[in-house]
């Protein structure tokens, strides 16, 4: 079959609400013109400013999902998200490069939701650092990078990442530059500023980034001009309401 738009796809949590995960991907592919797929780690219990519970799908389980949707279609970006470990990703990572070795990987590193409980404890550095090899791209927030990376300096902390693989350093938690980026990519650093407006929290807001971003990259643009407009689109997307579920409108 063939489409006229890039297919890209999700591999991410299934939130209820439609504000973060597999859901809120979709919308955001469709809206920079990509056809969205998506395929689910977890079951979540959760609204935009609650989180009950979740049920973690094993590699099997995700691998399965995967598999025909890698056999009929020419997917060659893929964003991914919440999933249970390190492990499991790794697991993963390794079937869909052993399918396709050329597809590019964005990983937005939950680390905990913005109502809910932590996510991939106790990170093993070096199947970390092994498994941002087979990545494109991390987009981690200050505390994400710092635990990642080991080191208290978040831009440290990105710098050592950025030796495996490009990183997105997000400012949005940051105390010292709120709102400011920092790119990790090719060898040198491009710092993405933001548009000094205030801005209201939005539920999702990290997986619609990386969600934005992964579209970009697939419609055929640099990594750094897909992180720019990336940023932009978020930064619509805040404003466009003053609650915490997002409308998605170009």
């Amino acid at each position: 079959m063939t489409y006229n738009r890039p297919i890209v796809l999700s591999i991410a949590g299934f939130d209820p609400s439609g504000g973060a995960g597999v859901l809120a991907d979709v919308k955001t592919f469709e809206q920079h013109k990509c056809l969205g797929m998506a395929v689910v780690t977890s079951l979540t219990e959760q609204t935009e400013d609650k989180f009950f519970d979740v049920e973690w799908l094993k590699a099997g389980k995700i691998i399965s999902q995967l598999k025909p949707i890698i056999e009929q279609y020419d997917v060659t970006f893929i964003k991914v998200g919440i999933i249970e470990s390190v492990e499991t990703l790794q697991e993963v990572v390794n079937w869909l490069k052993q399918q396709k070795p050329k597809v590019k990987i964005v990983w937005d590193p939950v680390i905990s939701a913005s109502a809910g409980p932590m996510f991939l404890k106790n990170v093993d550095p070096d199947k970390l650092q092994d498994l941002m090899k087979s990545l494109y791209l991390i987009t981690p927030n200050v505390k994400e990078a710092k635990i990642l990376g080991k080191k208290e300096d978040p831009k440290e902390a990105a710098k050592f990442l950025a030796t495996f693989c490009n990183v997105l350093l997000k400012g949005g938690h940051s105390e010292t530059e709120k709102g400011i980026d920092f790119l990790y990519a090719e060898g040198k650093v491009v710092k993405i500023e933001d548009s000094k407006e205030e801005l209201p929290a939005k539920h999702g807001s990290g997986c619609i980034l990386s969600s934005a971003i992964t579209a970009n990259l697939a419609l055929g643009q640099n990594v750094e001009d897909a992180c720019r407009n990336g940023k932009k689109y978020i930064e619509q997307i805040l404003k466009s309401n003053s609650d915490l579920l997002a409308y998605h409108v170009q």
